[in-house]
């Protein structure tokens, strides 16, 4: 098949760019014709909260990218559209995760469908933006209209699709592991790696930092008293995508600034490896969310995890066999913690072992092509 898929990819950075490139190789390994159109323009500046939107790593060279599609001007979206529906490819799959983007891709998609020839596949990440938007319902609803079927990576999410009343193919396909940032390294070489001081244990809190994911609650939880017996530190390792200054205030009022490793740049894909094969237990504590591509890179480390109860975190965590499920509250959360430090550090093992065989590339490529026959 004659596959594209159109979403943020290179020069692009990001969790989204780093799916789709690995998408496009499983694309490729399954023996389809695969290439990505991406964003010449994804956001502007301004409503941008990051320092960067761009990577310093090199390009893809196993994959062509095109880079053309302006999120903000209609006249490219009419022309982008036109020229994928002059090329007839079999597929296009959408990445859609948010109402801004519903516009663009939406008119693309239906300047496509004129072609009569491709079908058009989304993996929706959030239907619900995480973030309230003016006209979010109608703006999504736009952009599912102009698709032939769905794929959801948390059965939260595929709920949202009905309520929208779209009446169209869905399904619910695991997010694959986090493959691309390459195998886990020896504990004491990602500690070196780091700078970090081997005779502590690390949890670990990933990923850009914003609200929802209840970074806030994890740091009350840190901060129980209790905790201080144990040799145990919490690593940050994430770019602040709002105001850090709440944060800096919790951590100087809790005292614990000598028990936090904060690294708030944008982490590349070539260290990641290192944050992940140092780290004890990787930490979610959000306040709602529908799933997480952490999860999945915890998982390719095989490192255990805990979630909090919210959105589709629960269906990739079987509690008590690669993790831990709890409330999202700082009790619950300490409560967790206490019970991890104590325990057994190697007892995850063999769950996280069995869990990693859900989790296909392979299988998410089937998915999406048969999705719509």
């Amino acid at each position: 098949m004659k596959v594209i898929i159109l979403g943020p990819a290179h020069p692009l950075r990001g969790g989204l760019a780093s799916y789709n490139e690995r998408l496009a190789r499983a694309f490729i390994a399954s023996g389809h014709d695969c290439r990505i159109v991406t964003y010449s323009l994804q956001y502007p500046g301004f409503l941008f909260p990051g320092k960067t939107q761009f990577s310093d790593q090199p390009p893809p060279k196993d994959f062509p990218v095109e880079v053309s599609v302006n999120s903000v001007n209609p006249m490219n979206w009419i022309a982008v559209g036109n020229r994928i529906a002059t090329e007839k490819p079999d597929l296009l799959v959408f990445r859609y995760w948010m109402p801004f983007m519903a516009p663009a891709q939406g008119t693309i998609a239906r300047r496509v469908r004129k072609n009569r020839h491709t079908r058009i596949v989304a993996i929706t990440d959030n239907i619900i933006p995480h973030e309230k938007m003016m006209f979010g319902d109608a703006l999504t609803g736009y952009f599912l209209r102009s698709c032939d079927g769905f794929i959801t990576m948390s059965e939260s999410v595929l709920k949202d699709i009905e309520t929208l009343g779209i009446n169209k193919p869905s399904k619910f396909v695991p997010h694959p592991l986090y493959d691309n940032f390459g195998e886990a390294v020896p504990r004491e070489n990602a500690l070196r790696e780091l700078g970090l001081d081997s005779s502590f244990r690390y949890l670990l809190f990933f990923g850009f930092i914003r609200k929802y994911k209840g970074l806030d609650l994890l740091l009350e939880a840190f901060a129980d008293s209790r905790l201080r017996k144990f040799p145990v530190k919490l690593i940050i390792a994430g770019e602040y995508y709002e105001d850090p200054s709440p944060y800096k205030t919790m951590i100087r009022n809790y005292g614990l600034k000598e028990f936090i490793i904060e690294r708030n740049d944008f982490i590349p894909d070539d260290r990641v490896k290192h944050y992940f094969s140092a780290a004890d237990l990787i930490t979610q504590t959000y306040r709602h969310a529908t799933q997480s591509g952490v999860t999945q890179v915890a998982l390719q480390f095989r490192k255990p995890v805990l979630v909090t109860r919210v959105g589709g975190l629960a269906e990739m965590v079987p509690h008590g066999q690669v993790g831990f499920v709890t409330d999202p509250s700082a009790r619950a959360i300490s409560e967790k913690l206490l019970e991890f430090l104590a325990g057994n550090p190697e007892r995850f093992q063999k769950g996280i072992e069995e869990e990693r065989k859900r989790f296909s590339w392979s299988l998410m490529v089937d998915e999406i092509i048969n999705i719509t026959k």
